[in-house]
């Protein structure tokens, strides 16, 4: 069994900042790309950014010079440095990683389980 644990939201003020953590554990051989994604009641969840391998990054335009992903392959973990944070962010973040683990041939998605971010104006 794959487990992903999600770290690091809670309450902040407009301009401050937040880092957000997500470790995979189990049987994992390798990963893939990894990335955050957000939702709010009512909307479909939107990509915030993503991450491969490589390091390379993808980002929202809405959070583009602002957060910034980070991945430790050796600990199969990314983090979401938030900063700047407006009241618009406000969301439920989920961390999302393409695993490979013991006895596939394949890479699946896993999602963690979601934190609360809470932006106040």
């Amino acid at each position: 069994q794959v487990q992903l644990v999600e770290s690091g939201g809670g309450l902040v003020q407009a301009g401050g900042s937040l880092r957000l953590s997500c470790a995979a554990s189990g049987s994992i051989i390798s990963v893939s790309t990894m990335g955050w994604f957000r939702q709010t009641p009512g909307k479909q969840r939107e990509l915030v950014a993503t991450i491969i391998s490589s390091g390379s990054a993808n980002y929202a335009d809405s959070v583009k010079g602002r957060f910034t992903i980070s991945r430790d392959n050796a600990k199969n973990t990314v983090y979401l440095q938030m900063n700047s944070l407006k009241p618009e962010d406000t969301a439920v973040y989920y961390c999302k990683q393409d695993l490979l683990v013991i006895g596939s041939s394949f890479y699946y998605t896993h999602w963690g389980q979601g934190t609360q971010v809470t932006v106040s104006s």
